[in-house]
């Protein structure tokens, strides 16, 4: 019986690497991938299950709120008589969410990234959690963006953000009197 499975295995491995020397020679699912591969967090496998999921052509959606609406990356909105009630994430492709979830896991461990900045600025006041969300919903948006305008994935890292803070605190502290 366990031959019977190490062959099965085997047998799926080599499917497996049929299925990527096929992937291979399409330019524009290669190119995808390649792109996809350079965003903090995203690797070859993970970039494939982006493209399972979502293909190559972002025609199909309207805009990008629209696309993260589809994959289920964007809170609810219940209000009734100015009471907020829940703010879940919606239900969506529950593969692609999974994916970039742990993508955005992976991403938040490299310390020079935009994607890590972003998620320290969020976990402070939201949590952990729910900026590991954010982060993935951000991750989302550069997809989108990539694909639609065959872009390649630039990191804007620190250093977009230390101008931030420092033009904060530099009106800051213009407005106060001494």
């Amino acid at each position: 019986m366990l031959e019977h499975q190490l062959g099965h295995i085997e047998s799926l491995g080599s499917l497996l690497t049929d299925l990527d020397e096929d992937i291979k020679k399409t330019d524009s699912i290669k190119w995808a991938i390649e792109a996809l591969d350079a965003i903090p967090g995203i690797g070859r496998r993970s970039a494939e299950r982006i493209l399972a999921e979502t293909g190559v052509e972002m025609e199909h959606f309207q805009n990008e709120s629209r696309f993260s609406s589809w994959a289920g990356l964007v809170p609810e909105c219940k209000e009734s008589a100015g009471k907020k009630m829940s703010t879940r994430i919606r239900k969506g492709n529950k593969y692609l969410k999974a994916t970039l979830v742990e993508c955005a896991r992976s991403a938040i461990r490299n310390k020079q990234s935009y994607l890590y900045s972003r998620y320290q600025r969020i976990v402070a006041r939201r949590g952990g959690k729910r900026a590991i969300i954010a982060v993935a919903h951000t991750m989302l948006i550069a997809i989108y963006h990539m694909l639609k305008e065959k872009v390649p994935y630039c990191d804007l890292g620190l250093l977009i953000i230390l101008h931030h803070f420092t033009s904060f605190f530099i009106k800051k502290i213009s407005y106060r009197t001494f």
